[in-house]
């Protein structure tokens, strides 16, 4: 990757700059307010981006902990917010509504790399302290409720503990053991979720009430074909049949306006940005573990994300309130996804000193 590669990444940077475009290009085709909000928090993202990356990478350690317990204690303000459809998942700081589980998610990452070097996920009896650690965010994002989030958070620690060193073994057991609590987490859902999921196996079973997102998105993918109608010309997100249009459901949106093509150019530019993550792991050109733990972390939550959202999008999985990274609208998942790559360059550049 070259010397400044590990400075700043500016194949990387051009990757994200791409994708920002990409969903300002959707944005502008849907409406001029929200691109024009859009271009502003991605105009924010990029100047954190820069900042963060500059920051010395002992000074970063050493916030670890301490950007733990900020993150648990802005998780606890969000229950301080307004509820929006049921959920209090945002707070308003001078005006601006922000998602704190969003923001959060890379001083988590980090936390959780700092934590596992620490106390090594090699050893068993060290797994208590790393799920205690864990357990606490998760269930705060999970009652708000954020059932999306909370599966994101779940992801990237687990990625986590394999790249530290967790035996495979230990994961699937522990995956089995949570199959089997799914009727004690069945009855801690919230309303809205349960319907969800029963809508999701049955779509028909309210196509009018929790199964209208479900429904309106796979007909506006359906819709799109190969080329798509052409942009502005989404039927489903203009006439605002979709709804979250521009936000959740930005995919079926793209896929409906760009067709298959679209879909595919957005998907080539996720995995190129995936593949830039765990490049230099693949050819062995990095042995530092807290840079590698938190490697995988930071495409496990992309992963996740992109996974997520577009099996919702599609109908293959249930829906659930999460966007997709650097493209959807919304200014807490653009400057987290910012600040997260900010990091990793950061403790790259610091890995070379």
């Amino acid at each position: 990757m070259g010397r400044h590669a590990f400075t700043f990444d500016w194949v990387t940077a051009i990757i994200l700059l791409c994708l920002g475009s990409f969903g300002l290009f959707i944005l502008l085709s849907i409406s001029e307010k929200y691109f024009v909000q859009q271009l502003m928090y991605l105009v924010v993202a990029f100047v954190l981006l820069f900042a963060v990356s500059r920051i010395d990478a002992e000074l970063l350690w050493w916030f670890a902990p301490v950007g733990y317990v900020l993150s648990n204690i802005f998780l606890l303000l969000s229950y301080l917010g307004p509820s929006i459809r049921g959920a209090t998942r945002w707070i308003l700081v001078f005006g601006v509504q922000l998602q704190p589980s969003e923001l959060v998610k890379p001083f988590l990452i980090l936390a959780f790399a700092y934590f596992m070097t620490k106390y090594s996920p090699r050893k068993l009896s060290n797994l208590p302290i790393l799920i205690g650690l864990f357990i606490v965010p998760f269930l705060l994002v999970f009652r708000q409720p954020d059932l999306g989030s909370s599966i994101v958070y779940a992801s990237f620690w687990a990625a986590m503990l394999l790249a530290g060193g967790l035996p495979v073994w230990i994961l699937v057991a522990g995956g089995a053991l949570g199959v089997l609590c799914l009727p004690f987490v069945w009855s801690h859902l919230a309303v809205y979720q349960k319907s969800r999921i029963e809508t999701f196996l049955n779509p028909g079973l309210d196509p009018k009430g929790a199964g209208y997102n479900a429904i309106q998105a796979m007909i506006a993918v359906g819709s799109g074909q190969l080329f798509g109608r052409g942009l502005g010309r989404g039927t489903q997100s203009h006439l605002r049949f979709l709804p979250e249009f521009h936000t959740d459901f930005i995919f079926a949106t793209i896929i409906e306006e760009l067709g298959f093509i679209g879909g595919l150019l957005l998907l080539s530019g996720y995995g190129t940005l995936l593949y830039r993550i765990i490049a230099p792991f693949i050819r062995g050109a990095v042995e530092n573990i807290r840079l590698f733990i938190f490697s995988f972390g930071l495409f496990a939550m992309l992963l996740s994300q992109v996974f997520i959202n577009i099996g919702m999008n599609m109908g293959l999985i249930p829906v659930t309130g999460i966007t997709i990274p650097f493209v959807s609208y919304g200014g807490s998942s653009l400057l987290s996804t910012a600040v997260s790559f900010g990091l990793l360059w950061a403790i790259a550049r610091g890995n070379r000193s």
